[in-house]
């Protein structure tokens, strides 16, 4: 690694994992944009698609370029989650996939990012990293979702993707609220932690 990019990794948030994270992020407004803008739902579930795709990039840039950050770790889930809230808030208004399946990931995403920011926040506590099943569950909800999009659209073979958005949708959807769960007890360790160290 040179000097340049012993610069950049020491830097707090100006990393290449970061920037491409913010990237993905300013994807949201074009994203609303084909959807309401355009009346475009296949061309913005193919976009909301890649985004999903895209996920594992910024990890593997961060360990490529030795950029692992605790920000870095806190933003990407972050973003992660608005991108969830914001786009499928878009799709409950567009109606583009089944509703009840569209606010049960809402509520799941609302509750456990409220609970991690105010235990974060107002109690000081220590972060802990995102469980694989907590990352699979992400991984089949980011392709469900477009697959519902594509499905209500009239994009050629809709009705397969329809199919496909339901295979991935409810064991995505099931491991998600068990991963809810499964960090209740992380998150009560981290609290303890937390106060252990401050004491």
């Amino acid at each position: 690694m040179d000097a340049s990019d012993q610069q950049l990794s020491s830097h707090k948030f100006l990393t290449a994992p970061n920037l491409f994270t913010l990237a993905r992020l300013c994807c949201i407004p074009l994203f609303l944009w084909m959807l309401f803008g355009r009346d475009n739902r296949a061309g913005a579930a193919f976009l909301l698609g890649g985004l999903g795709a895209t996920d594992w990039v910024d990890g593997w840039l961060a360990r490529r370029f030795n950029q692992v950050s605790e920000f870095g770790k806190m933003f990407d889930p972050t973003a992660d989650r608005l991108l969830f809230i914001v786009g499928i808030t878009g799709i409950i208004i567009d109606r583009a996939a089944p509703l009840w399946f569209c606010w049960l990931v809402i509520a799941r995403e609302v509750l456990v990012g409220v609970t991690v920011a105010v235990a974060t926040l107002a109690f000081k506590m220590q972060r802990f990293d995102v469980t694989w099943w907590g990352k699979t569950a992400t991984f089949l909800l980011m392709f469900a979702i477009p697959g519902f999009m594509l499905g209500a659209s009239d994009f050629p073979g809709n009705s397969a993707f329809q199919v496909a958005a339901w295979v991935l949708g409810i064991p995505g959807l099931v491991l998600s609220y068990y991963t809810a769960i499964a960090y209740v007890p992380m998150i009560r360790d981290s609290l303890r932690a937390g106060r252990v160290q401050r004491g």
